[in-house]
This record gives structure tokens, C-alpha cells and sequence, in this order.
């Protein structure tokens, strides 16, 4: 098989989560657990460091990765989903897989991914750890895909383990309360391996405590580790003054993230680099903590986290997808200067939209849309749905067309902003 062919095999033959949805969760860690061995566990051949949550674990991944690179360490990274390329997801010092590696190794494992009955995700996550064994990575940064505990990135041993956030997402699948969402994503937590939570919330803290009592783990607040103090915001990057609380240390940070809510994930991957280097064999200067955070985005070419992808009139796209997300990027929105704002919008079913359409401006207009997935709310549905929070505007069925008809209507000093969903901003870009 070609490249494409290869791709066309992965998508079509085996359930996809983005396409599908729930039908192609299958939790559980048997099947990975055997294809693994079946490669000689790869995962087993380098450090590696967990990252779960409900929002913000892109971004810490990232972060993450290029301060490690910048420290010296042949770094993997493995995230999803992708926005334009498959191949996004798995990188070995930000470089993307090569697509003969991703051919070679469906072609050498094919008949095996399908015998197991290998979910898409599952398949992808053992190939990220094939092709990090042959790279030579000395650590790796490893994102779950959905929930923890029965996510197929669970068969990792890591150095420290690392969630973010935790709100109401998936909810069908994972629970419907904070707690039973946190004991899911909690499942990550392994024997005496520390834990790291990035935001702490009286509606989950117990039963994090709880399963890491359990396990003899350490629990850190990075919120009691670091804080920021001071920010604000140039058109490239944030320049923030972030303090060390044991002994009140100030770092000047310059991080090439857009988004004030980076300020949080900052909080969380600077507790998670002072734990790596006062307690881990890896040694992570301040010089690579603070060039890492510089060229974060550059680096690790992470994309759609408040980017600029056009100039008069300012466009900017957000990935933020739920009601945790979406708050943040309302809130931002709020406090850019323009006269109008054009909101190209479209979510998949999925998400909790009783929860996420009251946060949204009711100022700005709407180009409802949808996204080349079966899993995305059909544009008039949504429109209709989104009248009743006062959202007002028009349906435009593709994301290309709906994007040409904001710039249609936007003068130079109106906004775009594109979101909702992650693949709408994919189409996008």
C-alpha cells in the first residue's frame, strides 16, 4: 500500500472516535496490551510522562515537549487529534512521522491490528511507541485519548502522571458527575508514582486523593506550586511573571501561546518541569524551561490554541470544544477590541450545548456550519437550538463557505473568530 492507501485503511477498516463517536470507544487494555508485546513492548524503552484532562492536556503536552528538547532530550510526542495531518499526532523532536514509517508499519502488522480487532486509536498509540523504540526517544510525552483508567496509552509506566482539568465531557462514556469523570481520568495514576493536578476543584480533589492514597502516590497542586502573577500579551506572545512558592523565585516567562488560558497550563507544565528535575534523572535547567516556553508553538508546531490565521479583519480560531473550554475563549473574546464579531461556529453532538450556548456573546453574529463528520450537529439544527440562548445569525452548510462569507461581511476592524469544534477549525485551516 501508498500513503494514502494506508490512511484509507486506518479510517475506513477500523472504528475511528472522531468519525464515530461512542461506537468506537472500546475501552479496556487487553487488546493494546497484546499487540505491545507482539512488538516487544516499545513503550518499555524510554521514560515517559502521562497527561490526561479534560481540557489543556494538548497544550501542557506540547509545552512540555519542546522544554524537554530544549533540555537536551530526544523527545517523543504523541497527542490527538490531528487538525491537517494524520502524522501530527506522533513526533519525534517536533518532526512529524515519516509517512513511510506509517506505511511500513501497517503493512508489517496489518493482518494482526485486525485479527486483535484494534480500535483506530489503539493501533496508533502502539505505532507512536514503535516508532519512538526505533528513534532512539529518551522520554516521551504521552496524551490520553479519552478518559484514563481504560484509555489505550495506559499500558505506559510513566515518571510522573499529569491531569490538567476535569469537567463534564463525554459524559455518556466516562460519567456523568465530576467525580465519577475524575475517577476515570484518576485511573492513570500507577504505584507510587506522583501525580501532578493542574487545576484542584473541591468537586474532584477527594477522589484523585483517594486513588492516589491507594496507590501510595504523591498528590502536588501545581495552583500551590506556582504562581502567575503578572501578564499581559504582544502580538507574538504572552509575557508572564511566574512565581516559584517554596521559595519565591520569580521567573520572567515569554510564551509564543496566545490564549490567557495558557496562563493556567503554564501553572501546571512549570510544576511538572521543577518535579522532573528535582526528582527525576532528567535535569531541566531554568535557560530549557524558559527558551522551551519561547518556542512552544514553533517548536512543536502546535496548532489552533487562539491563533491568528488572518489580518484585517483579525481572524483567530480556537479549538476549545466544551463548556470548560468555551468559557475561556468567551471570556477572551470579551476583552479583544472590534467593532462587530463573526462567529463561524459549528459542534458536534456529543457536547453538552444547553450547557455551552449561554456562554457565548449574544453581540456577535453567527454563521452556523458544520463539519465533514457524521458525529456534527447539522447546521440548521444548531442555528435553530442556538436561538433560544438570543445566539443570532445565518446557516452556511460547509466550513469553507461559511469562512468566505465572514470575511464577506467583516470589515478591517471586525473580528472572525472560528470554533466550536475541533474539526471545524481543521477545515478551516
Amino acid at each position: 500500500m501508498n500513503y494514502t492507501q494506508t490512511l484509507e485503511f486506518l479510517f475506513n477498516q477500523l472504528p475511528v472516535f472522531e468519525k464515530t463517536g461512542a461506537s468506537a470507544y472500546k475501552p479496556g487494555l487487553e487488546r493494546i496490551s497484546e499487540f505491545c508485546r507482539v512488538l516487544g513492548n516499545p513503550q518499555r524503552n524510554f521514560f515517559t510522562i502521562h497527561v490526561a484532562g479534560t481540557n489543556g492536556k494538548g497544550s501542557v503536552s506540547h509545552m512540555l515537549a519542546s522544554i524537554l528538547e530544549q533540555a537536551g532530550y530526544r523527545t517523543g510526542l504523541f497527542t490527538s487529534p490531528h487538525l491537517k495531518d494524520f502524522r501530527e499526532r506522533i513526533r519525534v523532536d517536533g518532526e512529524m512521522i515519516p509517512k513511510q514509517k506509517v506505511v511500513n508499519f501497517v503493512d508489517k502488522h496489518r493482518e494482526k491490528m485486525v485479527d486483535l480487532k484494534l480500535s483506530f486509536f489503539e493501533m496508533t498509540a502502539a505505532l507512536a511507541f514503535d516508532y519512538f523504540a526505533q528513534s532512539d526517544v529518551e522520554v516521551a510525552v504521552i496524551e490520553t485519548g479519552l478518559g484514563g483508567r481504560l484509555d489505550a496509552t495506559n499500558v505506559i509506566v510513566p515518571i510522573v502522571s499529569i491531569i490538567t482539568n476535569i469537567g463534564l465531557e463525554h459524559t455518556a462514556l466516562l460519567g456523568d458527575t465530576h467525580a465519577k469523570i475524575a475517577a476515570e481520568k484518576g485511573g492513570i495514576i500507577k504505584k507510587s508514582i506522583p501525580v501532578i493536578i493542574g487545576e484542584g476543584d473541591e468537586r474532584y480533589n477527594s477522589v484523585i486523593e483517594a486513588i492516589a492514597a491507594e496507590n501510595r502516590s504523591r498528590v502536588i497542586y501545581a495552583e500551590q506550586e506556582f504562581i502567575c502573577e503578572e501578564a499581559n500579551d504582544n502580538s507574538c506572545e504572552q509575557c508572564i511573571s511566574l512565581r516559584r512558592v517554596r521559595d519565591q523565585y520569580l521567573y520572567d516567562v515569554r510564551l509564543d501561546l496566545m490564549g490567557h488560558y495558557q496562563r493556567k497550563n503554564l501553572v501546571t507544565v512549570a510544576t511538572v518541569a521543577d518535579f522532573l528535575h528535582e526528582s527525576t534523572p532528567l535535569t531541566i535547567s531554568r535557560r530549557a524551561f524558559i527558551e522551551g516556553l519561547q518556542s512552544a508553538s514553533k517548536q512543536t508546531s502546535l496548532l489552533g490554541r487562539w491563533q491568528v490565521i488572518g489580518e484585517n479583519p483579525l481572524t483567530i480560531c480556537d479549538t476549545g470544544h466544551n463548556a470548560h473550554g468555551i468559557r475561556y475563549v468567551a471570556e477572551q473574546l470579551g476583552a479583544v477590541a472590534y467593532e462587530k464579531c463573526y462567529c463561524v461556529m459549528g459542534f458536534v453532538r456529543d457536547k453538552a450545548l444547553p450547557e455551552i450556548l449561554p456562554l457565548l456573546p449574544t453581540t456577535a453574529h453567527y454563521i452556523f456550519t458544520a463539519a465533514d463528520t457524521n458525529r456534527a450537529v447539522p447546521a440548521a439544527e444548531l442555528c435553530e437550538l442556538a436561538a433560544g440562548y438570543g445566539l443570532k445569525g445565518e446557516v452556511v452548510e460547509k466550513v469553507e463557505e461559511a469562512v468566505a462569507r465572514a470575511r464577506e461581511l467583516a470589515t478591517e476592524k471586525d473580528l472572525i473568530f472560528i470554533g466550536g469544534s475541533t474539526y471545524v477549525v481543521g477545515e478551516a485551516m
